[in-house]
């Protein structure tokens, strides 16, 4: 009987624990998901390069007009445990003045301009006779809170989206088009998570930005457009927390439970009363 009592017991705060640390793990995973607020107003227009890329938050829809021939450049934060997804659709002009055979393609960079490569996604198409828009999409690898510095993993910080016309006939070059893009991301969790962090996450231009922005406030002038230094709403949280928190504590009351049940199990009950003492 007091063996029972003390596994129900024992499970009883178990359970309590377990699903404290459940709730605590849905609590963070949550604050550090990163999408656009109502008050913000995505990019209209695109920038011409890394430097005067258009900062678009994760979860907004960026739009721009163009001509065919030109690159139009987007930046987004991207934190450790995400997984980014970039989509694109591009427009094209009526059958009159439409691009013949063009090729379209996006491309994204990471903080340090490095080319990253995608898990999958259609980041080229041609576009057909009859098409009246083209639609691409890249889905990056998991954003990693640390790397080792000859590795090309992706890591915290500024993300660059690149969208061109690859391949284009002379008569093509010119014709107006329109174009959309809109990041969003996956948030994978502790399964991809790695004993390390950056000591800061990879936005160039931070210290730019800053000398800018003091030299603008004593000359009384602006210089434009810095580069990108945006980052997520709750800011970098630099991989300091995953679900493996929640996992490695409830294994540890797992196993507690089973030392506690085991010992009950085997202790017995004591010496028999037939036996006197000092036998």
């Amino acid at each position: 009987m007091r063996t029972t009592k003390l596994l129900a017991t024992a499970g009883l705060l178990g359970a309590s624990a377990l699903t404290a640390l459940l709730g605590a793990g849905t609590a963070f995973a949550g604050s550090g998901d990163s999408g656009s607020s109502g008050d913000d107003k995505a990019p209209t227009e695109a920038g011409t390069s890394f430097r005067t890329a258009q900062e678009v938050k994760q979860g907004q829809q960026a739009t721009a007009g163009a001509s065919t021939g030109d690159y139009l450049y987007w930046s987004f934060p991207a934190d450790a445990g995400q997984r980014p997804t970039v989509k694109a659709t591009v427009k094209l002009p009526d059958s009159a003045a439409r691009p013949s055979g063009a090729t379209w393609r996006i491309d994204v960079y990471d903080g340090l301009r490095r080319r990253q490569s995608c898990m999958y996604g259609t980041q080229s198409r041609a576009t057909a006779p009859d098409a009246t828009s083209v639609g691409l999409s890249c889905t990056l690898r998991t954003v990693r809170a640390w790397s080792e510095q000859w590795a090309n993993d992706p890591l915290p910080g500024t993300y660059y989206v690149r969208l061109t016309a690859s391949t284009l006939t002379p008569s093509d070059q010119g014709l107006p088009v329109s174009a959309e893009v809109e990041v969003t991301s996956k948030d994978v969790g502790g399964s991809s998570a790695v004993d390390g962090s950056l000591a800061a996450p990879l936005v160039p231009g931070s210290t730019t930005k800053e000398a800018a922005a003091a030299s603008d406030e004593e000359n009384g002038s602006s210089t434009g457009q810095a580069l990108a230094t945006d980052e997520p709403e709750d800011g970098w949280s630099s991989g300091w927390w995953s679900d493996r928190w929640v996992w490695t504590a409830a294994g540890g009351i797992l196993a507690a439970l089973a030392g506690i049940g085991g010992y009950a199990l085997t202790r017995g009950t004591g010496r028999p009363p037939r036996v006197p003492p000092g036998m």
